[in-house]
C-alpha cells in the first residue's frame, strides 16, 4: 500500500520513465519502417520466384540474391529493435520494483539502458547496410537501362 509519503518517490520514478517512453514510441516508429520495407521485399522475392528457370535472366537472379541478402539484413534490424525496445521496458520496470520496493537498481538499470542504446545502434547499422544494398540494386538496373539499346 502506497502511503502519502511514497508519493513523491512514486511521482519521480514516473517522471524518470517517461523519457524512455518517448524513446520506445521512436523505437516502434523505425519498426513500422522496417516492417514495412521487409513486407516490400518479401513480396518481390515471391513475385521473382515465381518466374520459371528459363524465364530468368542474369539480372533476375542478381536481383533475387540482392533481395535475399536484404532481407537478412531486415530481419538483424528488426530483431535488434525489438531486442532495445524490450531492455527499455525491462528498464522502465525497474524503475518502479526500485521505488516500490526501496530497492538500488541504479546498477541494473544503467546496464539495462546501455543494451538497449547499443542494441539499437546496431540495429541501425543493420538498416544502413540495407539501404547501401538496395541503393546498389537500382544503380545497377540504372545502369543496365542506360546501357540497353
Amino acid at each position: 500500500m502506497i502511503s502519502l509519503a511514497d508519493i513523491p518517490n512514486v511521482t519521480n520514478a514516473i517522471r524518470d520513465a517517461v523519457a524512455p517512453v518517448f524513446l520506445i514510441t521512436g523505437i516502434g516508429s523505425i519498426l513500422g519502417v522496417l516492417t514495412n520495407r521487409l513486407a516490400r521485399s518479401i513480396d518481390r522475392y515471391r513475385k521473382l520466384s515465381e518466374l520459371k528457370v528459363h524465364e530468368m535472366s542474369l539480372g533476375t537472379l542478381h536481383e533475387i540474391k540482392t533481395i535475399s541478402k536484404r532481407i537478412l539484413w531486415i530481419r538483424r534490424s528488426v530483431s535488434l529493435c525489438t531486442y532495445a525496445i524490450l531492455c527499455v521496458c525491462l528498464t522502465i520496470a525497474s524503475f518502479f520494483i526500485a521505488v516500490e520496493f526501496n530497492i538500488d537498481f541504479s546498477l541494473i538499470i544503467s546496464i539495462l539502458f546501455i543494451v538497449a542504446m547499443l542494441s539499437l545502434i546496431l540495429g541501425l547499422f543493420c538498416f544502413l547496410r540495407e539501404i547501401s544494398l538496395a541503393t546498389k540494386e537500382t544503380q545497377g538496373l540504372t545502369t543496365w537501362i542506360d546501357k540497353s539499346p
